[in-house]
């Protein structure tokens, strides 16, 4: 897979080189080598999260001084202009903010409650439906899907001694929930990436989600069902804690409050706010170790915070010296309709995040160019998003050496492969066939685009 994506970019390349001025080229070295030096330090250490992304931007701003002509004042200026955008300050200061809230609902208890409380009510025939609307419910409040992984692997994958003909099962299922809230939910950080770089609320992106994600999650869940129906009884002397629904209720809040409408700001601070309560009610923390919590949260975004601020300022760079309008005009070559360029909005994003592995990065990156083509085919800016978002997380999903594919085959004990687990995501798969057909079936296209407006 890794020497399948390296040979597309390296088409890719040889492809603009052929249609292009050097000097046009030129301009896009700066993303070059942004993009292989990301490549690189995953090959080299076999480990695509190992080397913080950032640094890979660093390395792309150095060439664009040292490359591009002109002054270094000039350069910075621009560079700066770029990080101080109001897309890229908004989107870093909401993904502190939802760090902040993630933590705080962690540290008092919420994860487990959500953990406990679904796994409680399952008959083990059911487990991987059960598994996947936990998983699902949990990323979607707390936007992560490595957390979710992270919370939920140690307890589904527990289930290999009781269960081992379901374990492949099991992890799709939590697999494809945990990338079903990492799409939808609005204080996720490809969410965020993708309404900042469309320029479109979190909410209408979300309801445009909404519309393709659920019937693709209900039909996941029966396909889940009937595969419990068709299992024989099995016993568990599973043991787990009491739940504690307080704990649930922020994440509730969160959902409930983007729903209606209100800002993402106010959501998330008074989501912050409610938890910090609900965590000295409980005893869980005191007033300093409240204040603690917040900063770790904000201390856990710090690498996306860094990468939107330091991209921002390196797409500025490289859009002023013309390599954005540039890849957008070959891009534009092979688009013949609105709906081929939506599908190209998926493609983009496809082979982006294949080089990068990383779902939130690949959306910042391919955001300029995406805006470029939605604005050309005039294509609705909360469905190019959603496209964006969707073909991402699916991407990142399915990814062998992606983060998430990664933890799951990390367990000791489950035997697990790769080949098992892409198998067995039926989500994902079901998600990208609900997607097409938001493309191409006219009928549905019209429906979303009625309940918008």
């Amino acid at each position: 897979m890794l020497i399948y994506t390296s040979v597309c970019f390296v088409y890719l390349f040889l492809f603009m080189k052929t249609q292009t001025k050097k000097t046009s080229l030129f301009a896009l070295l700066p993303f070059a080598f942004f993009i292989v030096s990301f490549l690189a330090f995953g090959i080299l250490t076999n480990n695509f999260y190992l080397i913080p992304s950032p640094i890979a931007v660093i390395i792309g701003i150095v060439a664009a001084i040292c490359i591009y002509k002109g002054s270094i004042d000039s350069k910075m200026d621009t560079f700066i202009k770029g990080c101080g955008d109001s897309k890229i300050v908004t989107m870093c200061i909401i993904y502190l903010l939802a760090g902040a809230f993630a933590v705080v609902t962690k540290y008092i208890g919420g994860v487990d409650a959500i953990v406990n409380f679904g796994l409680q009510y399952f008959d083990l025939r059911f487990l991987p439906l059960g598994v996947f609307l936990i998983a699902s419910f949990l990323s979607t409040a707390s936007g992560t899907s490595v957390g979710s992984i992270v919370a939920l692997g140690p307890i589904v994958m527990g289930f290999s001694d009781v269960t081992p003909e379901l374990l492949p099962l099991l992890a799709g299922a939590l697999l494809g929930g945990a990338m079903f809230g990492d799409n939808l939910s609005m204080i996720s950080d490809t969410s965020i990436a993708a309404t900042q770089s469309l320029n479109c609320d979190i909410k209408d992106k979300f309801k445009v989600n909404l519309y393709i994600a659920l019937p693709a999650a209900v039909v996941t869940s029966i396909i889940l069902f009937v595969i419990g129906l068709n299992s024989d009884p099995i016993q568990s002397t599973l043991t787990l804690t009491e739940v504690n629904y307080w704990t649930i209720i922020p994440y509730l809040l969160v959902i409930v409050l983007a729903v209606v409408g209100l800002n993402v700001f106010a959501t998330l601070f008074v989501g912050i706010v409610v938890s910090g309560i609900i965590g000295f009610i409980l005893g869980s923390f005191t007033w300093i170790e409240y204040c603690i919590e917040i900063y770790s949260g904000f201390l856990s975004m710090i690498d996306i915070f860094l990468l939107s601020l330091l991209t921002g300022g390196l797409a500025a760079m490289v859009e002023k010296e013309g390599g954005i309008q540039f890849l957008v005009s070959k891009i534009k070559s092979l688009i013949k309709t609105p709906k081929s360029a939506q599908l190209g909005i998926g493609v983009i994003t496809t082979f982006i995040n294949s080089a990068i592995a990383n779902n939130t990065v690949s959306i910042v990156v391919a955001g300029p160019i995406v805006k470029e083509i939605t604005d050309e085919y005039a294509i609705d800016n909360r469905k190019s998003a959603t496209i964006m978002d969707i073909f991402a997380c699916i991407v990142q999903g399915l990814l062998p050496y992606g983060a998430q594919i990664l933890l799951l085959l990390s367990y000791e004990g489950t035997n697990l492969s790769y080949s098992q687990i892409f198998f067995s995501s039926f989500y994902l798969y079901v998600l990208l066939l609900f997607t097409l057909l938001s493309i191409y079936l006219k009928p549905l296209d019209r429906f979303i685009t009625r309940r918008l407006n």
